[in-house]
């Protein structure tokens, strides 16, 4: 068999080492090493730590940015689609990508400088962790103007709702007895896009 091309293996690495001891503590050293390459090999395709966890979100992660921009050009008000649907298949993304993002992006906080330096990076490339709320709001008022959410609702607050929801049930039940939601990822997200539709939808 093949050995995978040396950027997907660094990829990889770079992904599982986040997920095991966070974005602080993986250091360029271990992923190359965990990779089988050299450090000077894996900067041949990535500047620095913080280009290496963007190509980790978008290549390793669930789809939540590129899910959120089809549904904005194709779903909004889709006859096809109900806005429960998309909402429902955007809650199971967003809890999915929150559930691994956390633990690679948590042990920032106990590092200033080094979170300091990540948001800068995130900006300097237009990301970071707002960017989810607002593609969520511009779906919802895309919604809005295809006369299937309420014109009194307020889109933003709703997305920072949802999404809130999404995030927290990323870390919420770790230290319960169970150690794990007691619903489903498939229930829950269907739970939340059932409950925020009921806030925002249009009364007949």
């Amino acid at each position: 068999m093949d050995q995978k091309p040396a950027r997907v293996r660094i990829v990889e690495a770079a992904h599982e080492l986040m997920l095991d001891i966070g974005l602080a503590r993986t250091t360029t050293k271990e992923i190359a090493k965990a990779a089988g390459c050299s450090e000077a090999a894996l900067y041949k395709y990535f500047a620095n730590k913080e280009e290496l966890f963007l190509a980790v979100l978008n290549e390793r992660l669930p789809k939540l940015g590129s899910l959120l921009g089809r549904l904005l050009t194709e779903g909004a008000g889709n006859a096809d689609r109900t806005v429960e649907e998309n909402l429902t298949d955007i809650a199971r993304e967003a809890a999915l990508f929150y559930g691994q993002t956390f633990p690679m992006a948590a042990s920032l906080y106990a590092e200033p400088r080094l979170k300091r330096r990540h948001e800068e990076a995130m900006r300097d490339r237009d990301a970071g962790p707002h960017k989810p709320i607002q593609g969520l709001d511009a779906y919802l008022r895309a919604e809005q103007k295809a006369g299937r959410i309420s014109p009194d609702a307020d889109t933003y607050a709703a997305a920072c709702l949802f999404l809130g929801a999404c995030a927290q049930r990323a870390f919420a039940y770790d230290m319960s007895e169970e150690g794990k939601p007691p619903t489903s990822v498939d229930v829950f997200a269907a739970g939340i896009a059932r409950t925020l539709l009921n806030g925002i939808a249009v009364r007949g």
